[in-house]
C-alpha cells in the first residue's frame, strides 16, 4: 500500500457469524488475549462495533461498549481500535472513529472515552486529532510479556448534546427520529 493512497473500505456490523474475524484481527494487532466478556460487550454494542473490510479481507475494527454513568447518562467506551500494519495511514482508523463519534452524537451520547498506553505517541496524536483530551493517568495499567508494565492514559471526548424537539400531541416520537437507535443504547437509556 502506498501512503496516502485511497482504497475502497466498507464497514460491517459485528455479528456472531463474523466474530472470528475480530478475534483473528485482535490476535494480529494486539499483544494480549481478550476475554469472552470483551466479545460479548462488542456484540451487544450493536452498530457501535464495526469491522473494516478491503477486498473481502478484514483489515481493521473498532469495538465499543455502552456504559451507564451514575447520573443515568450513557457513554461509549472504545475498547479497541486497530488496523493491520500494511493498511495504516490510509484513513481506515479515521473512518472507524468517525463512525462511532457520528453515531454517538446522533444518539445524544454525552461522552466517548478510551485507554491508551502512555508511550504510544502515534495513537495519542490520532485521538487528539478528534478532540480527545487526556483526563487521567493510571500507573502500571498495561501489562505484557514483551514490554513489561506501562502506564496508561484515559482520553475522553465530550460530545455536544442536541436537545430533542418536543413532539406535538398525537404524534409518536419514534416516527420522527432521523436514525434508528441501536438496541444496546435503548436498553441502557431505560
Amino acid at each position: 500500500m502506498l501512503l496516502g493512497q485511497e482504497i475502497s473500505i466498507y464497514l460491517v456490523r459485528l455479528i456472531d457469524d463474523n466474530l472470528t474475524q475480530l478475534k483473528k484481527l485482535n490476535d494480529d494487532i494486539f499483544s494480549r488475549q481478550y476475554s469472552d466478556r470483551y466479545y460479548a460487550d462488542a456484540l451487544a454494542s450493536g452498530e457501535l462495533t464495526k469491522l473494516a473490510y478491503h477486498n473481502y479481507t478484514c483489515v481493521g475494527a473498532i469495538a465499543c461498549r455502552c456504559e451507564k454513568k451514575e447520573d443515568g447518562a450513557v457513554r461509549v467506551y472504545i475498547m479497541t481500535l486497530g488496523v493491520l500494519a500494511p493498511y495504516r495511514r490510509l484513513g481506515i482508523g479515521t473512518r472507524l472513529m468517525n463512525h462511532v463519534l457520528d453515531l454517538s452524537s446522533k444518539e445524544n451520547i454525552s461522552e466517548v472515552y478510551l485507554h491508551v498506553v502512555a508511550d504510544n505517541g502515534d495513537a495519542i496524536n490520532f485521538y487528539k486529532k478528534f478532540g480527545f483530551e487526556k483526563t487521567e493517568t493510571i500507573g502500571n495499567y498495561y501489562r505484557s510479556s514483551e514490554s513489561g508494565v506501562k502506564d496508561g492514559y484515559v482520553f475522553t471526548k465530550r460530545l455536544v448534546i442536541v436537545k430533542e424537539q418536543e413532539v406535538p400531541e398525537g404524534k409518536d416520537a419514534n416516527t420522527d427520529k432521523k436514525c434508528e437507535t441501536s438496541s444496546a443504547l435503548l436498553k441502557l437509556k431505560r
